[in-house]
């Protein structure tokens, strides 16, 4: 059973104001990179976790992925390194379980070069469309299924009762396209499967963001806590103003695209007065190219027919306007007077 608004409210008023980011380091295309052990950068992660707490951040969205528990002993002991990391740095994460986005075939093992000038080229969808659809169909073999179970299961136990998590975001964006309604099955057993072994810490997947008035109502029903995706910025007051109305605490775990006006500048005091939690999308721009826009995602099929891969090293290119993102990987920031402004609302209350 979810929590009760009672519960949820008094969560919440323990909390700080929570500001942060979704959080992947510059070097990894992918969560699969970012954890596997051949490709994990502890010294990128500290140096950008350090560049995330300098700005005021006291919090990170982290995905995960159920293809790294097959590795079960490589993914806790790697987590544990990023965990330690947050506290060090007066961090508390937000842990994602499964993700409806991007790329719907994930592979273990060397990951995807990242396809010149498109957003989020490599991100990788867990357990991936055919997965999905399979669960949906129940054409899916008993024994996938129960990986997936034990996938969610044994690592809300994990970490369920370690304090340097802050929540369990169970299914980024269930429904979204290409994956659609069929999320819906899993996205049910998961709840199931995350209640049975109830953390300490909040459960949630979001209300705005995902798509599909079943699957909305399923997050509804079963969060502990609210939370919303918004990159729009005409629409960011009224999306609050009605989730509100849910009587339980709201965060926004996805906002600040900058072409659709959602800047900083503009949502950070609208988060603040409404005591809404929120996390832009990125920190540091890297592989995962997310400050390029969406739209450029439209390029993908005829750039990887050209085979437009980034080479080793070689300079990733930057537009005009970020779309998300903070930093440049020398720690130079796409905007000075963002920072300026973002450290004035965080550090100097």
């Amino acid at each position: 059973m979810p929590w009760s608004i009672e519960k949820a409210n008094e969560w919440y008023a323990n909390q700080p104001w929570l500001v942060g980011c979704n959080f992947l380091p510059s070097t990894a295309v992918n969560q699969l990179e970012m954890f596997q052990k051949d490709s994990f950068d502890i010294e990128t992660i500290r140096q950008e976790i350090l560049m995330a707490s300098k700005l005021g951040f006291n919090s990170l969205r982290i995905y995960l992925h159920d293809l790294l528990w097959q590795d079960k002993r490589s993914l806790i002991y790697h987590l544990n390194l990023v965990l330690e990391t947050c506290e060090v740095n007066s961090i508390k994460p937000i842990l994602v379980l499964f993700d409806d986005c991007h790329r719907g075939y994930p592979k273990l093992g060397i990951q995807p070069k990242p396809v010149r000038g498109v957003h989020n080229s490599g991100w990788k969808q867990s357990p991936g469309i055919a997965i999905v659809h399979d669960i949906y169909d129940r054409s899916i073999s008993e024994r996938e299924t129960e990986r997936l179970k034990s996938y969610v299961q044994e690592v809300i136990t994990e970490f369920g009762q370690d304090p340097r998590v802050l929540m369990w975001d169970i299914y980024n964006e269930p429904g979204q396209f290409p994956v659609g309604e069929k999320s819906i099955r899993l996205l049910e057993l998961t709840w199931r499967w995350a209640q049975e072994v109830r953390p300490t810490q909040p459960l949630t997947s979001c209300l705005d963001g995902s798509i599909g008035a079943e699957i909305i109502e399923c997050n509804q029903n079963n969060s502990d806590v609210i939370t919303f995706h918004q990159y729009e910025g005409d629409k960011l007051e009224s999306s609050i103003r009605r989730l509100k109305a849910l009587r339980k605490p709201v965060i926004c775990t996805e906002y600040m695209a900058r072409e659709l006006g959602t800047t900083f500048e503009f949502s950070l005091p609208i988060f603040k007065d409404a005591k809404v939690g929120c996390y832009n999308w990125g920190l540091v721009a890297g592989k995962s190219q997310t400050h390029f826009g969406w739209t450029t995602v439209g390029n993908l099929k005829k750039l990887k027919n050209e085979r437009s891969f980034l080479e080793e090293n070689e300079d990733i290119p930057e537009p005009d306007i970020w779309f998300h993102d903070i930093y440049r990987k020398d720690g130079s920031a796409y905007d000075d007077q963002e920072i300026e402004f973002i450290k004035k609302i965080l550090l100097d209350g």
